[in-house]
């Protein structure tokens, strides 16, 4: 009984009395690593990851499947950084759409493996993930629609439809980021430039169609 005792107490010695939410999904990042999706992760596994007692998870999420949905919300900011990086490449002259896709493809390599989360899931998670992947592909795209709309009309070269330029953007990005994913690193480039010409033929179509409708 006495071992049993002092077995235990060297367990709880070595776990966390206290941990945040942010420890808790920075410890899902981990143990998803660059193939596995959210869908895979056990609730236990999360727990012994963040070395804290599998009782101590609930305080911050209800099960596995909020805390995936909390990790999805938080790689739709990886997307928000790539319109960021559109408007510093805007405000500096640079060519918008090359640095836009290559603001996107070094988020999509970085080590946090943020925007890889909301690629995987956005293809092969479950409907609730799914749904959740798509609620960040919607802000994504009425912040790229505002930015657009700002950046056409300063050069006098007006779109058609922003939003569904926008939304027809978004989507194309989203379709080779995930191929992207999976893809050497030797092909970023030709990828990337693959990339740029297509949304420049969305944008040019859409600028042709706003003066056919004028």
């Amino acid at each position: 009984m006495t071992e049993f005792a002092t077995d235990t107490s060297v367990i709880e010695i070595g776990r966390k009395n206290q941990i945040s939410r942010d420890d808790l999904l920075l410890a899902a990042l981990r143990l998803l690593g660059p193939h596995r999706s959210v869908s895979s992760l056990g609730l236990r596994e999360v727990a012994r990851e963040a070395n804290i007692a599998p009782n101590s998870f609930y305080r911050h999420f209800h099960d596995i499947d909020e805390l995936a949905v909390a990790l999805i919300e938080l790689s739709g900011e990886s997307l928000r950084k790539v319109v960021d990086e559109a408007r510093v490449h805007a405000n500096s002259g640079h060519t918008v759409v090359r640095g836009s896709i290559n603001a996107f493809m070094s988020q999509l390599r970085a080590d946090d493996g943020l925007l890889r989360v909301l690629l995987r899931e956005g293809t092969t998670g479950s409907d609730a993930f799914k749904q959740a992947v798509d609620r960040q592909l919607e802000f994504f795209e009425d912040e790229l629609r505002i930015e657009l709309v700002r950046l056409t009309d300063a050069m006098d070269e007006p779109l058609h439809d922003a939003a569904l330029t926008a939304k027809a953007i978004t989507r194309l990005i989203f379709a080779m980021g995930a191929h992207a994913m999976d893809a050497p690193v030797e092909q970023d480039a030709d990828l990337t430039r693959q990339m740029t010409q297509m949304v420049t033929m969305i944008l040019l179509g859409s600028r042709q169609l706003k003066k056919r409708h004028r």
